[in-house]
C-alpha cells in the first residue's frame, strides 16, 4: 500500500509539472485547430461575425478557383523537382564527407551551415545572386560569353530559381542524416562485395542504397511535407511572381487570410492541405514495405 501511494505521488507531481505545457498545447495548438475547421465552413473577414455557408468555400476552391488550381500545380512541381534532387544532393554530400580525407569536419560544417541559418537571409542573399544585371550568377554567366536571363522576373526562369536555392539550402540537412546512415552500415558488407569482385558502383546500388532505404524513407516523408509547407523563399525572393508562377499554396493561402481578408477561404485551403499532407503519408507509409530494408 505504501509503494501504491508513493507511486500515485510520483505520478500526480508528474502531471502538476507538465501542466503548463498540456495547457500551452491546448490553448494555443488544439483549440486553434478545432476553430480553424469551423471557420472554414463561414465567411469571415477576421473583423465582422462569421455567416455559416456549409462547404461552399470547399467547392469554390475545387471547382472555380483558377489561382488555387495554380497554386497547386506549382507545389506539386516544386515538391517533386526539389525533393528529389535535394536528397540526391544530400547523398552525394554525405558519400563525400564520409571519406577519410583531412578537415573533413570542416567540410561537413560548410555543408550544414545552410540549414541553421535564417531563411529569410538566405533568401535575400540569393536576391542579390540572380540580379540579372549586376547579380554573381549573371556575371559568371557573362564571362562564359552566356547572356543571362532576368532569373527571377520571368515566368519560365522564376520557379527553377526558386527550387535550385531549396535543393542547396536542404541538401546539408539531408547529408547529415544520410552520414548517420552510412556509418551505420557495416564494413564487413563491402569487404564481402569487394572479394566477390564487386566494383564500387556495384556495392553502391547493392549495398549503400539498400541500407539507407530507411533513412531515404524518413527524409522522403519529411521533405515532401516540408516542401508542401514552403512559403519564406516565395515570400522573399519572388513574392509568388512573375504572374503567379511560382505562387505555391502556402503563399495563396496567406494572400487569402491576410491581404484579402478572407479567412474561412484561407482555413478550408488549410484543411485541404492536411487531407492531402496525411493522405501522401499513408500512401507513403503503405509503400515502405516494398522497398524499404530493414536488418
Amino acid at each position: 500500500m505504501g509503494r501504491k501511494k508513493l507511486l500515485g505521488k510520483e505520478e500526480f507531481e508528474g502531471w502538476i509539472f507538465i501542466l503548463p505545457i498540456l495547457l500551452g498545447v491546448v490553448v494555443f495548438s488544439f483549440v486553434p485547430v478545432i476553430y480553424s475547421l469551423v471557420v472554414s465552413f463561414t465567411n469571415w473577414d477576421g473583423i465582422n461575425p462569421p455567416k455559416f455557408t456549409g462547404f461552399e468555400n470547399y467547392i469554390r476552391l475545387l471547382f472555380e478557383d483558377e489561382y488555387f488550381h495554380k497554386a497547386v500545380f506549382n507545389t506539386f512541381v516544386f515538391t517533386f523537382v526539389s525533393v528529389p534532387l535535394g536528397m540526391a544532393g544530400g547523398l552525394f554530400l554525405a558519400m563525400l564527407a564520409n571519406q577519410p580525407v583531412p578537415f573533413k569536419n570542416a567540410f561537413r560544417t560548410a555543408y550544414f551551415a545552410p540549414s541553421i541559418t535564417s531563411t529569410v537571409a538566405i533568401a535575400l542573399v540569393w536576391g542579390l545572386i540572380f540580379s540579372p544585371n549586376t547579380g554573381l550568377l549573371n556575371s559568371t554567366l557573362n564571362m562564359l560569353g552566356i547572356n543571362g536571363p532576368d532569373w527571377l522576373g520571368t515566368s519560365k526562369w522564376a520557379m527553377p530559381a526558386v527550387i535550385l536555392v531549396e535543393v542547396w539550402f536542404v541538401s546539408g540537412y539531408n547529408m547529415v542524416i544520410y552520414l548517420a546512415g552510412l556509418q551505420g552500415i557495416s564494413e564487413s558488407l563491402y569487404e564481402s562485395a569487394r572479394l566477390d569482385g564487386a566494383n564500387r558502383w556495384r556495392q553502391f546500388i547493392h549495398i549503400t542504397l539498400p541500407m539507407l532505404s530507411p533513412t531515404s524513407f524518413f527524409l522522403m516523408i519529411t521533405s515532401v511535407i516540408s516542401s508542401f509547407q514552403v512559403f519564406n523563399l516565395i515570400y522573399v525572393l519572388t513574392q509568388g511572381g512573375p504572374a503567379y508562377a511560382t505562387t505555391v499554396y502556402i503563399h495563396y493561402l496567406y494572400l487569402n487570410a491576410f491581404n484579402y481578408f478572407k479567412m474561412g477561404f484561407a482555413s478550408s485551403m488549410a484543411w485541404l492541405l492536411f487531407i492531402v499532407l496525411a493522405g501522401i503519408t499513408f500512401v507513403q507509409m503503405k509503400m515502405q514495405k516494398r522497398w524499404v530494408h530493414y536488418e
